[in-house]
């Protein structure tokens, strides 16, 4: 039993320090000693009885005193452990927008309006869900391990901008034929064949080895992807499996994919010929002039320069923006369009679901809408 300066009974736990300060201590359900403070006996009565009410409850946090900014470094050294390289690093760069506003606040004292004022200055609704995305995480891992009560970021709104999300540009088949025209002869039109009549991802394309090449049999195996990981100037380049059980899949060669594949071949024997190639990246398919392994930015840089001549030489028409997975998405829908069966398109693309292949990558161009109604009802 404590005792108070004069020598009162003050109760099971309860003291008087020599500043007059009354004290109350007890061990928490996690095992520490929390220690309670007051200036009146009644009032560390109080809080004590407060404290313990909350600790029999579980309605309190091992740590009050942790910022988001700590709990991040642990979520990533913890939670995302086993995560690649490129992921994690994703994920740090989603955090970094957020980190200023938040990063040094307590976990403990994050409510609705703090975060959605942090959400609300961020520059995009994209934006907004990537980092919701990584924040109800990291805050929901919090919960599990008693850090935190509620996870306050679920309700963040993400929809502020509200702008209509672009259609992904899907090529008819005169503008295959023009993008075919202008680049061959060129290193952009191996990639434009094999993206468009294979729907390989730009990662699969870059990350494609020889070895993954089987002519005698017309399959190319779906085994690795490319990564690339900037690193002060230098950059890192890295093989990953791919993300999920059917992304390693077979997709059989048309004749002009291994016409063209047994055309980069011999181009790339000429290349060994005269540069050396990047250790560990001996056998690629796809490479510079000099035989150095190939990123997106190098790939988007050489098509956006190959738009804006197609836009020069064709004034009146103009050829719209496209990106790399801009191909992949034409490849679905052609097939779909042709009648191949949604399971197989699903077992080509590499996807888990078939929801994912039908919702995100089959659309329907305007002259398919014509067709499909022209069979049954009279056209104008």
């Amino acid at each position: 039993m404590g005792k108070s300066l004069n020598g009162k009974e003050l109760g099971r736990g309860i003291t008087q320090r020599k500043d007059g300060l009354y004290q109350a201590r007890f061990i928490n359900r996690f095992g520490k000693r929390q220690t309670i403070y007051a200036k009146t006996y009644s009032d560390v009565t109080k809080k004590l009885r407060d404290e313990q009410y909350e600790d029999e409850r579980q309605l309190n946090v091992i740590d009050s005193n942790m910022t988001l900014d700590e709990w991040f470094d642990i979520w990533m050294k913890t939670c995302k452990r086993n995560c690649r390289d490129t992921t994690r690093r994703t994920y740090t760069v989603q955090y970094n927008r957020l980190r200023k506003d938040l990063g040094w606040r307590k976990l403990t004292n994050l409510n609705l309006v703090i975060v959605q004022n942090a959400f609300n200055d961020l520059k995009s609704d994209a934006s907004r869900r990537d980092c919701k995305a990584i924040l109800v995480d990291m805050l929901n891992r919090a919960m599990e391990s008693d850090l935190l009560q509620k996870n306050v970021a679920i309700s963040v709104n993400t929809k502020i901008d509200c702008k209509e999300t672009n259609e992904k540009n899907v090529l008819t088949e005169n503008e295959k034929e023009l993008l075919y025209q202008v680049s061959k002869g060129g290193r952009l039109y191996p990639f434009f064949v094999i993206a468009l009549n294979t729907g390989m991802r730009m990662g699969e394309i870059l990350g494609l080895t020889w070895d993954c090449v089987d002519f005698e049999a017309g399959m190319i195996h779906i085994e690795k992807t490319l990564c690339y990981l900037p690193n002060n100037g230098n950059a890192i380049y890295e093989f990953h499996p791919p993300k999920s059980r059917a992304g390693k899949r077979n997709i059989p060669m048309s004749k002009l994919v291994k016409e063209v594949l047994q055309e980069q071949k011999a181009w790339h024997e000429d290349v060994k010929t005269r540069y050396s190639p990047q250790k560990g990246f001996e056998d690629l398919v796809f490479t510079s002039k000099t035989n150095r392994p190939l990123n997106a930015a190098n790939i988007k840089d050489s098509i956006n320069y190959l738009v804006a001549k197609i836009n020069v030489q064709n004034p009146t028409q103009e050829f719209k923006h496209l990106t790399p997975h801009c191909l992949r998405h034409t490849f679905a829908t052609d097939c779909i369009a042709k009648g191949m069966r949604p399971k197989t398109l699903q077992k080509l693309l590499g996807h888990n679901s078939l929801q994912m292949t039908m919702d995100l990558y089959c659309h329907v161009l305007d002259e398919t809408l014509k067709e499909e109604m022209a069979i049954i009802t009279e056209m104008v």
